[in-house]
């Protein structure tokens, strides 16, 4: 069935599918190595490129390319790589574009390992790295230099949730020939598309709201130019960095609820917002949502909502970070998000405790914040466990 104008919730459930030999209703698992020729031509043909079909699930599998066509509809783009993790497809995208003596910008709010292995693995290569503060444009252009190669964003950023301005971020990239990599994670295709404002790659971390049931580790890569597509590709086969035909399966299944797990979440993570501004123990609540955020219209602009991610900074600093995570109840203390749990994380003590101090305060990771993924419970429950554990402190 040609799906590609169909609507977004249409695309969610249809787009990738493809006709099985048994007429199975949901995509099939073919959870296999290997794929048998027909005769000698057929296996010389596919690896010359002059028939389409499979060899090798590292390059390619029935299961893992239906999620890789749901999602490049998804995104706009012209086609999709699934990946074992969210690292794997950070890593191939630093691969693919960066080398000894080259340069990337990126954002400095950004998710904990993806800056700790450009700082350590590729600086080892004479890989250089700028981290900027990406919704200040001005900062981004002073950063560029002769040899930068990528512009790597992460909006909203992790875990401070500023919010970089796609369009003009890619513009400034695109004059000095700068390949623009999205990370999307926190929003999705379902509120944000960074290919229609001008980048070149969207990255997603599969874990988080595209499976949204906390059970695959998987990640993804979207690209909007068929040349960019094929050096991405090309790279994540030779490295090695396949997703299983099972993972597949499992983020082509939760993904379909995407739309309606989304609106819950925000729905409820609005209310929960609201709450926090108006608590006496809490100094800054940020939240697209919110008339207070900084970038409150170019999030509307943006995105098609304000997502269900916040930060907020707790008055008493570290201690009271500390004090909170250990009298949350209904909330789970772990280091994820986008699922349909509630979870609650303090960054200083976990995702960017191996960020040096500095660094971390120089991105606004402050010894207070917390970041709250806020889930799909009832939003009554959520207030009351946050309030609880707040008295506390």
């Amino acid at each position: 069935m040609e799906t590609k104008n169909l609507g977004f919730d249409s695309k969610l459930i249809h787009a990738g599918d493809f006709e099985n030999e048994m007429g199975s209703a949901v995509t099939p698992i073919y959870q296999t190595s290997t794929f048998a020729f027909r005769n000698a031509k057929h296996g010389a043909d596919l690896f010359a490129g002059r028939e389409k079909g499979f060899i090798y699930t590292r390059i390619g599998n029935p299961t893992i390319e239906a999620l890789e066509n749901k999602l490049a509809e998804l995104e706009n783009g012209c086609g999709g790589i699934a990946l074992a993790s969210g690292m794997a497809a950070v890593t191939t995208v630093y691969m693919a574009f960066l080398g000894k003596g080259e340069h990337i910008v990126c954002t400095s709010a950004v998710y904990g390992p993806s800056r700790a292995v450009l700082e350590t693995h590729f600086a080892k290569f004479g890989v250089e790295s700028t981290f900027v503060d990406s919704s200040n444009l001005k900062e981004i252009e002073e950063a560029i230099k002769p040899n930068t190669k990528v512009l790597y964003l992460e909006t909203p950023a992790n875990p401070t949730i500023a919010i970089t301005d796609i369009k003009k971020a890619s513009e400034i990239a695109h004059k000095h020939g700068i390949i623009v990599v999205v990370d999307n994670t926190f929003s999705s295709p379902y509120l944000q598309k960074p290919l229609d404002l001008g980048a070149d790659v969207s990255l997603h971390s599969l874990t988080k709201f595209i499976n949204g049931h906390a059970d695959i580790v998987g990640g993804a890569l979207i690209a909007k130019d068929p040349e960019v597509y094929q050096k991405l590709r090309k790279t994540m086969i030779y490295m090695g960095g396949n997703m299983d035909p099972h993972q597949a399966y499992m983020v082509i299944r939760g993904v379909k609820t995407l739309s309606l797990r989304v609106d819950r979440a925000q729905e409820n993570a609005m209310k929960v917002a609201e709450f926090l501004e108006k608590h006496p123990k809490i100094e800054t609540v940020t939240y697209p949502g919110l008339k207070s955020f900084p970038q409150y219209e170019l999030a509307k602009q943006q995105m098609k909502g304000p997502g269900a991610m916040i930060s907020f900074e707790l008055k008493g600093g570290y201690d009271a970070g500390v004090t909170l995570m250990n009298n949350v109840h209904l909330a789970l203390l772990a280091v994820s998000l986008g699922g349909v749990e509630t979870l609650i994380q303090h960054p200083a003590s976990m995702t960017h405790a191996g960020v040096p101090k500095e660094a971390r305060l120089a991105a606004n990771i402050t010894e207070g914040l917390v970041r709250f993924a806020v889930g799909i419970e009832n939003v009554e429950d959520i207030i009351a466990d946050l309030d609880q554990a707040l008295a506390k402190i």
